[in-house]
């Protein structure tokens, strides 16, 4: 768990970040999201204390990190910024495992952690831990950032703009990519955006930031449907609130007795999944599976009364 208890950080006598408050319960992601200049960025430096707090603590598993020297808690603490950071004249297995080297870790648990980590990230092995960054992809590279930050098993991973250099089509699939890696591991991950429509897909919790302070903390369906300001109604954007609540909505909860035609959707797909087959095929209705057997139909007519009760 991690306690974020009344932080500010003050720079020539203004607050950069204004007694802000909230906890990350573990094995979650929390993604933190405001423009330019609203303090996320600081906040998130202040746990690993890349920044140092003018006031106020936070606590990792009930223990203040003033309490351990910086270089130590950094150990403890994967951080992966915007790009990927790698040393370029490092491997990919040197890369990865760089933490745990500093750690004296032996050599064939560093080897056995880089390889389970490549495996998991869908990345041979054999094909890709003597590889240099030079030779990898924009999403291969991008993967072996967050597998480094991963490889000591670390408390928390803060994540300041992972994303934000990525081509749009590889930020979409290496935000899928993130979300099976942290439900695999369980991790406790701290994330940083601009962007709200990735907070929404990747939060399990949205803390919105304007101006140094927290003016919304909740679930995504909480920050959709009730946006606590007019700034955060704003980033939410009020002609796509009723197209991101559906995305929110699983057809598990709208399926209903009856045939369609057509591919059948799995039931853990959005009501905006079914929304776009409809609308792309003509059809007014999609069948929907569970492992494979057709459990029943989600209609456009269900999909369009769900969009309008949640407007």
């Amino acid at each position: 768990m991690i306690e974020i208890d009344r932080i500010t950080k003050v720079y020539n006598g203004a607050p950069a970040v204004d007694a802000v408050s909230m906890t990350a319960e573990s094995g979650t992601i929390t993604v933190i999201v405001g423009t330019s200049g609203s303090g996320k960025t600081t906040l998130l430096r202040m746990i690993n204390r890349l920044e140092e707090p003018t006031s106020g603590e936070v606590r990792i598993n009930g223990e203040s990190t003033l309490s351990t020297k910086p270089h130590l808690l950094r150990r403890r603490i994967g951080y992966v910024i915007q790009g990927h950071g790698l040393f370029p004249h490092h491997t990919v297995a040197r890369n990865i495992g760089a933490v745990p080297r500093l750690l004296n870790w032996p050599k064939d648990k560093i080897r056995a952690r880089v390889d389970e980590l490549l495996t998991l990230f869908s990345m041979e092995p054999e094909q890709f831990r003597d590889r240099f960054p030079a030779e990898l992809s924009g999403g291969q590279q991008q993967r072996v950032g967050v597998a480094r930050a991963l490889a000591s098993r670390p408390d928390l991973l803060l994540m300041d703009e992972p994303f934000g250099a990525l081509d749009p089509i590889i930020r979409a699939r290496a935000q899928d990519d993130l979300r099976q890696i942290q439900r695999a591991l369980g991790s406790t991950i701290m994330l940083v955006t601009h962007d709200m429509e990735e907070a929404i897909r990747l939060g399990d919790r949205v803390a919105v930031m304007d101006e140094g302070s927290l003016v919304q903390h909740g679930s995504p369906a909480e920050i959709v449907a009730r946006p606590a300001s007019p700034f955060v109604a704003d980033m939410v954007g009020g002609m796509e609130r009723p197209l991101r609540l559906l995305s929110l909505v699983p057809l598990s909860e709208v399926v209903e007795d009856g045939d369609a035609p057509g591919d059948a959707l799995p039931e853990d797909c959005s009501l905006r999944d079914a929304l776009s087959a409809c609308l792309w095929t003509g059809r007014t209705a999609v069948p929907v599976e569970r492992e494979g057997a057709l459990i029943g139909r989600v209609t456009l007519e269900a999909i369009r009364a769900r969009a309008e009760l949640s407007a």
